[in-house]
């Protein structure tokens, strides 16, 4: 199995929410988050004076997966969050060596 971290612009999550959803996943955890990359931030300009923004807001998806469905998750979220701008963000794949569900108590595969 493998974990599926994909840190996407905000306005992206319900296209590839439902992307992810039509091939099947079953379950993701979101979380809004803070961050830069090569972008390092922006300036805006509020009531006339111009400050910079360094950590721009991004929402974080965890995705765990049979490693066989790795490539095709990768695919979809690449497909719905791509805008070909800077800020797009970044897909982090990661071995998950063991999974339980504690309602029922399955494991690994089971428990996804």
């Amino acid at each position: 199995m493998k974990q599926i971290t994909a840190i996407i612009k905000p306005f992206k999550l319900d296209d590839v929410r439902e992307a992810l959803t039509a091939i099947g996943v079953e379950g993701l955890t979101v979380s809004e988050v803070k961050g830069y990359g090569r972008q390092k931030g922006h300036t805006e300009i509020y009531r006339g004076a111009e400050y910079a923004v360094h950590f721009l807001p991004k929402v974080k998806l965890d995705i765990v997966v049979p490693e066989n469905r790795v490539s095709q998750v990768i695919e979809e979220i690449i497909t719905q969050s791509k805008t070909g701008q800077i800020g797009d963000g970044k897909i982090f794949v990661m071995p998950v060596e063991q999974v339980v569900r504690i309602r029922t108590g399955e494991t690994d595969a089971a428990a996804l």
